[in-house]
Formats: C-alpha cells, sequence, structure tokens
C-alpha cells in the first residue's frame, strides 16, 4: 500500500504538554501504598548486586593468590565453590526480587487503570464526544502500562543503579586512584550524549503516542461498522484509511528507533573507551611491576559492573521519556473537570411526582453558537410530552438536560419544585429511565442487561419486566433462554428484539419520569405492534418525555411541541395545534407520511 503522507493527528488527541518531573511527582504518589513492597523489591535488589560485588575481588584472590603462588587444588576448590556460592545467592535474591516486583507492578498497575476507568465515569458527555473510543482505550491500556513502567522499573533499577555506581566507584578510587580516574573520563562525553536524547525524545515519543491512537481509533470505528463497510463495499477504502495511520506509527516507531540506534552504540562506544584505556594504562602497571595480573582482571571486572549500571540508566533515561509522553495523556484524563462538584447537592425527595417544569432554558455547545433559545414548558406528573421537529432542532439536546448530561447555559430546570442543577446526579438520573432510539444492549446475557435497570432485582420481576415489554416468548425460545449472550451491541438480536429487552431494562427500572426516542422506523408491523403495546405499559403513570417520530404517535400526546432552530414554535394538543393552521397543521394533513422528519423536509421543500 503507498503512502500518502503523514496523517493529521485529531486535535481530541492531543493532550497538556506536563515537565518530566511533574510526571514523576505525579507516579509517586501511586508507589506510597506499597512502601513495603518497593522496600523489599529494593532491598532484595541490592542483595543480590552485593553478591555479584564479590567475585571480581575472588577473582583477583585465585590468580594472584593461589594460581601464581601455587596455592593448591584445595584452596582452589574453597575459593571456586564461595564464587559458585555468590552467584547462587546473586540469583535466589534476584529471582524474589521479580517475584516481589511482579505483585507490586500488579497492584499499582490495577490502581491506575481502577481510578482512569472511574474518572471516565464521572466526566461530562462532552468530553467523550470530542474524543474516539479508540483514544480513550489506548490511554487506559497501553499509556498505563508505560507510565507504570517508570514507576515501577524505573524506581527500582534507577535506586539499584545509582547505588550501585555510587558503591562501585568507591571501589576502583580504594583499589587504584589513577586507573579509576582514567576508567571513568569518558563520563563527561556520556553525559553530553544522555543531555541530548532528552532534550529530543519527547517530541518524538509523543509523536508516536499521538500516532498509537489515530491508528487505534481508526480500528475500533471499523471493527463497529464492519456491516457498513460491507455493505458499501468499503473494504479497499478503509484498507487505505488505516494504511495512512498505520504509516504514521510506522514513522513514529522508526523515528524513536533512529535515534535510539545513534545514542545506544554512541554510549556504549564510549563506555568501552574506559575499558581500553585501562587496559593501556593498567597493563603497562602490570609490566613495570606496579600492579600484580589478579589486580588488573579484578579492576576491569569491577569496571564491568560499574559501566552495566551506566547503559541500564541510559535505558530507563529512554523508558522516561516514552512514559513521559504516556504521562501527558493519562493524567489528562485525571485532571479533567467532572460533570459536577456534588458537594452541596441533596437527593430528590420521594416520592417523585414527576412535575417537571423547564423555564427560558439556553444552551450551547460552543459560545455564540446557541442550540436551544428560551425554552419553556410545564409537564404535569403522569402527562406525555411529545418533541416534533426536523432533525436538528434540538431535540434530543433538550431532553438530555433533563439527567444532565449537559448543563443549560441560562434558565432552570426543575422537577417536583427542585432545581436539577442542585441534585446529586444519582438520586436524579435514578429516577429518570431512557430508551434510546438505537438502543445499547452490553455484551453480556440478556439477564444482565434487563437487571441493568435495577441490580438487586429478583427472577420473577425480571420475568415481569420482559412480559410487559413483550420479549418473555422471544426469549424463552432461545436456546439458553435468560442466559443467551446478545453479542456486542447486542448483534445476536433483531432490532426489534434489542428493542424490547431495552424497554424491559427501563420496566425493571421502575423511575417516574421517562425519556424515550421513539424506535420503531426498522420494524416489521407485527413487531412494530409488540413494541408499542410495551411503550403503552412503559408510560403508563409516568411522565413522558417522547421524541416522536410518527404520527400516531404524537395524537396521544397531553402536549406537543414544535421545534425548528433550538425554539419552541407551536405547543399545544393535537386538536389545538391543527385548529391554529400552523406548521403542524400542514404536517397533519400530509397525507400516507410515516416520519415527521419526512413530512418537515416535504413542506419545506
Amino acid at each position: 500500500m503507498a503512502y500518502h503522507g503523514p496523517v493529521s493527528i485529531d486535535p481530541s488527541f492531543k493532550s497538556r504538554k506536563r515537565s518530566t518531573g511533574e510526571i514523576l511527582k505525579r507516579v509517586w504518589v501511586y508507589l506510597l501504598p506499597y512502601k513495603g513492597l518497593a522496600l523489599a523489591t529494593v532491598g532484595c535488589a541490592v542483595l543480590s548486586l552485593a553478591c555479584a560485588l564479590t567475585y571480581p575481588k575472588l577473582t583477583e584472590y585465585i590468580i594472584d593468590g593461589i594460581i601464581q603462588k601455587e596455592g593448591g587444588t584445595q584452596r582452589l576448590k574453597w575459593a571456586v565453590l564461595a564464587m559458585a556460592g555468590a552467584f547462587l545467592l546473586r540469583d535466589l535474591f534476584n529471582s524474589l526480587r521479580i517475584r516481589i516486583n511482579n505483585h507490586f507492578e500488579q497492584n499499582v498497575i490495577y490502581d491506575m487503570r481502577r481510578e482512569v476507568f472511574g474518572k471516565l465515569q464521572r466526566l461530562p458527555i462532552t468530553y467523550f464526544d470530542k474524543r474516539s473510543s479508540g483514544d480513550l482505550m489506548t490511554r487506559v491500556v497501553e499509556d498505563i502500562n508505560n507510565v507504570e513502567r517508570v514507576l515501577i522499573d524505573g524506581t527500582e533499577q534507577g535506586t539499584v543503579a545509582i547505588l550501585c555506581i555510587g558503591g562501585i566507584c568507591g571501589i576502583l578510587f580504594y583499589t587504584n586512584p589513577f586507573l579509576a580516574v582514567v576508567a571513568l573520563s569518558p563520563l563527561p562525553l556520556l553525559a553530553l550524549g544522555a543531555l541530548w536524547y532528552t532534550l529530543t525524545a519527547h517530541r518524538r515519543y509523543r509523536r508516536q503516542r499521538e500516532a498509537s491512537s489515530a491508528m487505534n481509533a481508526i480500528l475500533m470505528d471499523d471493527l463497529q461498522g464492519i456491516r457498513q463497510i460491507k455493505a458499501y463495499g468499503r473494504q479497499v477504502h478503509e484498507d487505505e484509511r488505516f494504511a495512512d495511520r498505520a504509516e504514521n506509527l510506522r514513522q513514529g516507531n522508526l523515528g524513536i528507533m533512529r535515534a535510539w540506534a545513534s545514542y545506544n552504540p554512541a554510549m556504549s562506544f564510549f563506555a568501552a573507551l574506559g575499558t581500553v584505556l585501562v587496559l593501556w594504562f593498567g597493563g603497562k602497571a602490570v609490566m613495570a611491576g606496579g600492579m600484580t595480573p589478579g589486580e588488573l582482571v579484578g579492576f576491569l571486572f569491577y569496571l564491568m559492573l560499574f559501566y552495566e549500571p551506566v547503559a541500564r540508566l541510559h535505558g530507563l533515561n529512554q523508558m522516561l521519556q516514552s512514559a513521559r509522553a504516556a504521562g501527558e495523556r493519562v493524567f489528562d484524563i485525571l485532571d479533567h473537570e467532572t460533570e459536577r462538584d456534588e458537594s452541596g447537592t441533596k437527593e430528590l425527595q420521594q416520592p417523585v411526582k414527576g412535575d417537571v417544569i423547564y423555564t427560558d432554558i439556553n444552551f450551547e455547545y460552543e459560545p455564540e453558537r446557541p442550540v436551544l433559545k428560551n425554552i419553556s414548558l410545564h409537564a404535569k406528573p403522569g402527562e406525555m410530552i411529545a418533541l416534533v421537529g426536523p432533525t436538528g432542532a434540538g431535540k434530543s439536546t433538550l431532553v438530555s438536560l433533563l439527567p444532565a448530561f449537559y448543563e443549560y447555559t441560562s434558565g432552570a430546570v426543575t422537577i417536583d419544585g427542585q432545581s436539577v442543577a442542585d441534585t446529586s446526579l444519582t438520586s436524579l438520573r435514578h429516577n429518570i429511565a431512557i430508551v434510546s432510539q438505537e438502543p445499547f444492549l452490553f455484551n453480556g446475557t440478556i439477564r444482565e442487561n434487563i437487571l441493568y435497570g435495577q441490580l438487586d432485582a429478583n427472577e420473577e420481576q425480571i420475568i415481569e419486566a420482559a412480559k410487559a415489554a413483550n420479549c418473555h416468548t422471544f426469549i424463552q425460545e432461545l436456546h439458553d433462554g435468560y442466559d443467551s449472550r446478545v453479542g456486542e451491541r447486542g448483534v445476536k438480536l433483531s432490532v426489534g428484539e434489542k428493542q424490547r429487552v431495552s424497554i424491559a431494562r427501563a420496566l425493571l427500572a421502575d423511575a417516574p419520569i421517562l425519556i424515550l426516542d421513539e424506535a420503531t422506523a426498522s420494524v416489521d408491523t407485527a413487531t412494530e405492534r409488540l413494541i408499542q403495546e410495551a411503550l403503552v405499559r412503559l408510560m403508563k403513570n409516568r411522565t413522558s418525555f417522547v421524541i416522536a417520530h410518527r404520527l400516531s404517535t404524537i395524537r396521544k400526546a397531553d402536549q406537543i411541541l414544535v421545534l425548528k432552530e433550538g425554539a419552541i414554535v407551536e405547543q399545544g394538543t393535537h386538536e389545538e395545534l391543527v385548529e391554529a393552521d400552523g406548521l403542524y397543521a400542514k404536517l397533519a394533513r400530509i397525507q400516507n407520511t410515516t416520519f415527521i422528519e419526512e413530512s418537515f423536509e416535504r413542506i419545506e421543500a
């Protein structure tokens, strides 16, 4: 597939830039509940390191004290056994470190994921309107893993590496100060290389994380829309779109790899220069009698142990830059303002009657772009309010203000005289049931989906709700009955079956207020009749807001609100509006009209 150039990243994927220090300070908080595990991990690593530090000295002793002095095989045997024991203890402590570290790591990942997911549940609907599901999935799964790596591995390895460097540096200077200065002479070059990589890496990692989100976003879209893709024969088109995003990610990864391919070998070469210089000056010292061969070999082993953690710090630097880019995206979620400050709010006074009043409501998604204008209405308990109007008139937005999915710009909405703005969201939404035009079912069983309306309901209540929703019969005919799995978004059920299950869920919730986006457009006549019967039972004795698509439903409404361009242009009963001979009357006169939206289009045409 040919590359069509870089793909622009959706602005919603971008997060606020944060410094490395800020990221480290934020992630450090997740260590505090597990200080014991953190200390145990570092302790085991230090003990493993201490055991490893014995073998250079033992090697020196074997060469100088046994082999050259012909100390005998008995002394050699015990020295070799001591070295084997040191290696065994080193690896035992390392095994224990890995076990503790894994437990520590999974606890922290669990905590971070729980916190991020919990925060997502409390974010306003507008946050999700502006972001793709694939992007959020990437943040919760991949980005948290990247942050965790520097949190756990970085803390442990960085601490041990610094202790190792400091300890071995002391040993080197104690053993031979001159050779120590020679061995460490390449350090300024290593420091300059690390500074270059640190200053330039963040941009590359940020681009790579954004490209990963963009690719995951289109992947999720295509998986969810696979039927539409096949129906329109757009496989090649989608392949090209995905190829562009995948190419963007490939280029981002290659940019990181190219920089690392230059940085890592260069650092390795600079470190090797120290060994070369020690061999030169140390070799001359041995030939001059200034030091023994064992001392030189032991010094070289210590030098190897010195530069190994230095190389590890370079790897941690790469990990840190990746974690910084990922951390920005994770903390973008955690720092976002939640739906509403619940302090000072109160519960809806029970029992809720369902007396709903909108007073001079104005709403806009963006400044200077009003969606609703001066909306006022009064729905008395048990009344049915039908909302009609062309697509984009503001019907869905109007009803979305009632459960506070969006906060109105000005005006007031009250339920039984209590302001929605001052009401606990939990209390508010527990008293409002919603049946949407495109019902959403979770990828579980039918029982689990109905139970979502009332989690503690018993079997009898579930069946009663299913019968009232006209879905008990078809459920019984399924192989596993109520335990039948519905598939992702209810794909294993027909549109009419999904709708009736969602009605059963709303019936089980038994909320006094109902929001209904009437949905019988894609079903046959028999199924439509079953749904309509279920809706009649659902709306009985409830204050209902119905976004109506059929004239047959509108006639039954206690009030009809005709919306156009965000304003109520007509209001009244069917008879009153027909008599007024306005826009609604023109709709009612159109013969054989099935859907209200079509009627508006025909009138405006």
